[in-house]
């Protein structure tokens, strides 16, 4: 078995001295899509945001056996690693084509992978992003991390607040990808975890709860509202 691509032990962050993730530890592998699933508060977009350092944290995370905690944001992302944020930010008054430039780290761009995912952005190019509607915006915010050759994708609530036929468009993206780099995803749509994880690690009140196969949480409806509150079978 190959070693996982990311390590996480003992993360605790917090934002403006309020600790918002207490003790994690859990490990992404090397192919596939680990999911962080929770609920509301529970602490996984600060998760995210704390194994990047856009957030005070405190920890041992390696990136392929490197240490990167003590490492600043940007660091990181030169290291290989994309991020797709939960709130999209795009940059409302460039253009979609704009927008993607911005986020290319290398010379040679994956532009024909970025097209071929999302046609209806190849026909946005010269639109303003801030004119988009939601869903085009979340794609132009896939895209602008599918860009770069990284070694690991934290994608944080794709599908939130979208229509069904977009996060199908979403989620057939990330099954794409997903083909060629290993995967930290946050996601509420059970569905789409479903589909696409390989394996869930849960979180309440900022600590790790349940790791395990995804498949074999949801498909036991007492861990699924014991862990999120829900049935997966509402969300099947």
């Amino acid at each position: 078995m190959s070693a996982p691509i990311l390590e996480v032990r003992g993360l605790r962050a917090s934002i403006a001295g309020q600790q918002v993730v207490e003790e994690v530890s859990f490990d992404v592998a090397a192919t596939g899509i680990t999911a962080v699933l929770g609920r509301n508060g529970a602490g996984k977009t600060s998760t995210l945001r704390g194994i990047l350092g856009l957030i005070t944290r405190q920890g041992d995370v390696r990136l392929d056996g490197d240490r990167i905690d003590s490492m600043p944001t940007h660091r990181i992302v030169q290291r290989g690693v994309g991020y797709v944020p939960e709130d999209r930010e795009v940059f409302a008054g460039l253009t979609v084509a704009e927008n993607l430039a911005l986020a290319a780290r290398t010379r040679t761009p994956r532009w024909d992978f970025v097209d071929k995912l999302f046609p209806d952005l190849v026909a946005r190019r010269e639109q303003r992003a801030g004119t988009l509607s939601g869903g085009q915006q979340q794609m132009v915010s896939v895209a602008r991390a599918l860009l770069n050759d990284n070694r690991l994708l934290l994608v944080d609530e794709p599908t939130k607040g979208l229509a069904p036929k977009i996060v199908t468009e979403v989620a057939d993206a990330l099954a794409e990808a997903a083909q060629t780099v290993p995967m930290l995803l946050v996601e509420q749509n059970l569905e789409v975890v479903r589909r696409l994880a390989d394996t869930a690690v849960v979180i309440a009140s900022g600590r790790v709860v349940h790791t395990g196969p995804a498949a074999e949480l949801l498909d036991d409806p007492l861990l699924t509202r014991r862990f999120l509150g829900v049935s997966a079978e509402a969300h099947a």
